[in-house]
């Protein structure tokens, strides 16, 4: 019998040296490989589509094209390929609505090489992986939940303020905000709080379950 073939991994990360130490990582392990690397979201697309690998470790906060919009689209050009999100996002906001755009797996940026290389091996074989520290935020979550619905002040927020809100949802930082409105990072800076404020929310974590109960992570 032959011997089984190896894993083939996609790297989609915008930092060169975390892609460096996962590619000798992975290239360490006798059942999977490395066969490809992506510095932003377009770049992480055209990969998938030439590649057509089994896994590809995803980013969330890429340049270009943000990971959420980079998943629904992954299923057009790579049907086959399980992702599986590499993160520093640690809230289960995240985690839900990337496995409702199709992601086999989540592991935050933060967990151990041996548990990362257990998500790569899980999501190849078909199988969800969460890290385990989200999975009980992530059953919480699906519980009902009886307090009123909240009256949505989104359409008091001036065009700007949704802008930056929007993008801060999605991961961006206000450096990057800046750079895409282009305004300064004071500027952006003072959107932010104003329209924090209006929302009625003290916490990225509770900006990002607004997002998502407004529908705005699902779309540019």
């Amino acid at each position: 019998m032959g011997e089984m073939r190896p894993i083939r991994v996609l790297l989609a990360d915008d930092h060169a040296v975390l892609r460096a130490g996962l590619r000798l990582l992975i290239n360490a392990q006798p059942d999977m490989e490395t066969v490809g690397e992506a510095q932003d979201g377009l770049e992480t697309l055209a990969q998938a589509e030439a590649l057509q690998p089994d896994v590809i470790l995803l980013d969330l906060s890429m340049p270009r094209l943000g990971g959420l919009t980079i998943l629904r689209q992954l299923h057009d050009c790579a049907p086959e390929a399980q992702v599986l999100v590499l993160t520093m996002h640690a809230d289960e906001a995240y985690l839900r609505e990337a496995l409702r755009q199709g992601a086999a797996g989540y592991v935050v940026k933060a967990a151990a090489d041996q548990e990362l290389l257990s998500a790569i091996r899980a999501v190849a074989r078909g199988e969800i992986y969460v890290h385990p520290s989200m999975t009980r935020a992530l059953l919480e979550s699906l519980l009902p939940r009886s307090e009123p619905e909240q009256r949505d002040p989104w359409e008091e927020l001036s065009e700007r303020e949704q802008q930056v809100i929007h993008r801060v949802a999605m991961g961006y930082t206000n450096r990057e905000i800046a750079g895409q409105l282009h305004l300064s990072v004071k500027t952006v800076e003072t959107y932010r709080a104003r329209a924090m404020e209006k929302l009625g929310l003290r916490s990225r974590a509770q900006l990002v379950e607004y997002a998502l109960r407004r529908g705005l992570l699902s779309s540019e």
